[in-house]
């Protein structure tokens, strides 16, 4: 099975771009647990809360990767690369624990989304004027990190069209 995580600033189309490559492959797709937490919550969130999230998300890829081993792919929905830079970002540092698994997880490819779509209100999103500030700073920690990354951008069709052609051998 190979392993790919969509990545990238919020509203920057990873949710869309995940549901469309599982649908182009007739595979699943392991969704961002963070909506789901946040949802749930009740309160505004702490910054223990990212740990929380980060947990739940490992906790989704394992149950996701157990349940189907002889899947050609699974795409992510983000990963922990986000966790980290949210809590860098929000709170001046990340969990030691989040950082370490952004440095030892296994994935194949990156897909990293350009903000270059029209910012959504949303009432989790929290950066409508500074996406393509942090799209740097994730193209510069994957770069860091050593990870093997693609930029996607344009329309939906055309971020699909790039994703298919970064997954395709050859």
């Amino acid at each position: 099975m190979r392993k790919v995580v969509v990545t990238g600033p919020e509203c920057s189309g990873k949710s869309v771009l995940s549901e469309n490559l599982a649908r182009h492959y007739g595979v699943l797709w392991v969704p961002e647990m963070a909506r789901t937490y946040l949802e749930g919550l009740g309160r505004a969130y702490r910054e223990e809360d990212l740990l929380h999230i980060a947990q739940a998300q490992i906790k989704a890829e394992e149950e996701a990767w157990k349940a189907l081993p002889a899947a050609p792919w699974l795409i992510h929905d983000t990963d922990l690369v986000t966790v980290r830079i949210w809590g860098e970002e929000k709170f001046g540092r990340s969990d030691p624990w989040v950082v370490r698994q952004t440095e030892e997880r296994p994935y194949d490819l990156w897909l990293l989304s350009k903000p270059d779509i029209p910012w959504v209100y949303d009432p989790q999103r929290e950066n409508p004027h500074d996406r393509d500030r942090l799209f740097t700073v994730y193209e510069r920690l994957l770069q860091e990190l050593g990870k093997p990354y693609v930029v996607v951008g344009g329309d939906e069709q055309e971020r699909l069209r790039q994703a298919v052609r970064a997954l395709e051998p050859g």
